[in-house]
C-alpha cells in the first residue's frame, strides 16, 4: 500500500512487516460509547514464524491475547496517549468508515479496513494523542478495535481520563447523521452509507464543544412504538437496553452517569400513514400509545440517572403532530413530579441530506439550539 504523506507525518501504512520492536501489550485506552470488552488471539506484530518441532517443515506464527472492544452503536471512539514516533493500531472492521486523528492534524479516513495492523510512522519525537472514531452506521454487523501498540523506542503515557462532563443522545436517523454530508436528497443505499457522518451530527458536535464524553444511542428507522412505515423490528426503547443489537447483550452502565440526556424520537412513529394490518386502528390510538410509552421510557431512564436533565427534541414536521405529542409527553412527566425535563422544537431546517434528512448545515443549527439551552443553565453540568 502506498504511504500517505503529509507535512506532519512521514507515512501511514498498513503494516506488512514490522521488523522493529513492538510493545507486547496494548496501550491503555479511553473508550467512548457502548462496547463489549473481550479477548481475542492475534499474531504478534513483527514476530517471525517459528518451526514446529513435531511437524518438520511446518511453522507457526506466535500469537498473543488482544483486548478487543466490540461495537455496533454509532459514534464509538477510542483514545490513547504515548511518547514515540511509530504506532500500530489493530483493527477488525470490514463494515465501517473510521477516522484517525493524530494530535491536532487533519484526520485520515479508513474505509472498511478489515482485519489489519495499521501502522502510524514517522511522527515527530515527543508526546502524541491518538483518537479513532466510527463515523458510519452499522445496524447488522459488529466490528472491533483491538488495541494500540508502540513500535520501536517509546513509552506509554496515561490514557486520556474519562471526562467530567457526560451527555447522551438517544434517537433515530436524525441523531445518527443519516446521509448528512450528501450533496443530494435522492440516494442509493450505498450512497446513504457513504455520506453518513455521525461525527458531524449535532450530538458529537455539541459534546465536543463542551469537552464532554458522549454516547450516540440511535438507530435509523426506529421509533418509540412504531418504526418507519410500520416495518417490524425492535423499537428504540427496547434497543436501548443492549450494548449490541442481539437482544441479549444487556448494557451495564459502568461509569456512565450523564448530566444531560437528549432524546429525539417521533419522526418514524408519525411520518407515514397507518396501514390496515397495523395494530392501531386510529391515529389517536397510535398517539396515545406513543405518549404512554415515551413517558415510561423517560421514567426508566430517570431511575438509572437520578440527576440528569432531559431535553426532548422534536421537529415541526408532519403538520405539527410530532411536536404536539412530545409537548404532551413533557406535560405528563411534569404532572407526575418530573422537574428536570424540557422540550426544544426545531424549525427551519433545509433537510438537504439523503431522503430529506438534516444536512450538516442543519446539524450546526441543532447544535446551536442545544448550546443556547445549555449555556443558559451552566449548573446542568454539575447535575443540579
Amino acid at each position: 500500500m502506498k504511504p500517505i504523506t503529509t507535512a506532519f507525518l512521514a507515512s501511514l501504512t498498513i503494516a506488512a512487516s514490522a521488523q522493529a520492536q513492538v510493545s507486547p501489550t496494548p496501550l491503555s485506552e479511553h473508550v467512548g460509547g457502548r462496547t463489549i470488552t473481550g479477548i481475542t488471539m492475534r499474531p504478534i506484530p513483527g514476530a517471525k514464524p517459528q518451526p514446529m518441532r513435531l511437524y518438520p517443515g511446518r511453522s507457526i506464527t506466535p500469537t498473543q491475547m488482544v483486548v478487543s472492544h466490540t461495537h455496533q452503536w454509532p459514534g464509538i471512539y477510542t483514545e490513547v496517549a504515548f511518547e514515540g514516533t511509530d504506532l500500530i493500531v489493530r483493527l477488525n472492521d470490514p463494515v465501517n468508515i473510521l477516522r484517525l486523528y493524530i494530535d491536532d492534524q487533519p484526520p485520515v479516513t479508513l474505509t472498511k479496513p478489515g482485519q489489519i495492523d495499521y501502522e502510524v510512522k514517522g511522527l515527530q519525537p515527543g508526546a502524541h494523542r491518538i483518537r479513532f472514531e466510527k463515523i458510519t452506521e452499522s445496524q447488522s454487523d459488529t466490528a472491533k478495535f483491538e488495541g494500540f501498540y508502540i513500535v520501536g523506542h517509546g513509552h506509554e503515557l496515561p490514557a486520556p481520563p474519562p471526562r467530567l462532563r457526560q451527555i447522551e443522545f438517544i434517537g433515530d436517523s436524525f441523531t445518527v447523521g443519516y446521509g448528512n454530508t450528501s450533496p443530494k436528497r435522492e440516494c442509493t443505499t450505498d450512497e446513504v452509507w457513504a455520506t453518513t457522518d455521525t461525527s458531524q451530527a449535532f450530538g458529537p458536535l455539541t459534546a465536543k464543544a463542551y469537552n464532554a464524553d458522549y454516547q450516540i444511542n440511535a438507530f435509523s428507522g426506529r421509533g418509540v412504538v412504531r418504526n418507519y412505515d410500520g416495518f417490524a423490528g425492535d423499537t428504540l426503547p427496547v434497543l436501548h437496553n443492549y450494548t449490541l443489537f442481539d437482544g441479549k447483550t444487556e448494557y451495564k452502565a459502568t461509569n456512565w452517569q450523564p448530566q444531560i440526556i437528549v432524546i429525539g424520537l417521533g419522526t418514524n412513529d408519525f411520518s407515514t400513514a397507518l396501514k390496515p394490518d397495523e395494530k392501531w386502528k386510529t391515529r389517536e390510538d397510535l398517539r396515545a400509545e406513543y405518549r404512554n410509552t415515551y413517558v415510561t421510557f423517560v421514567k426508566t431512564l430517570r431511575d438509572k440517572n437520578p440527576k440528569a436533565q432531559f431535553i426532548l427534541m422534536a421537529s415541526d414536521q408532519s403538520d405539527g403532530e410530532i411536536r404536539d405529542q412530545v409537548l404532551q409527553v413533557e406535560t405528563t412527566l411534569e404532572s407526575q413530579g418530573e422537574t428536570k425535563v424540557d422540550t426544544i422544537i426545531f424549525t427551519g431546517l433545509d433537510y438537504a441530506g439523503c431522503h430529506a434528512h438534516p444536512s450538516v448545515a442543519d446539524d450546526l443549527k441543532l447544535k446551536g439550539l442545544l448550546m443556547d439551552y445549555i449555556d443558559a443553565r451552566p449548573t446542568l453540568w454539575q447535575g443540579k
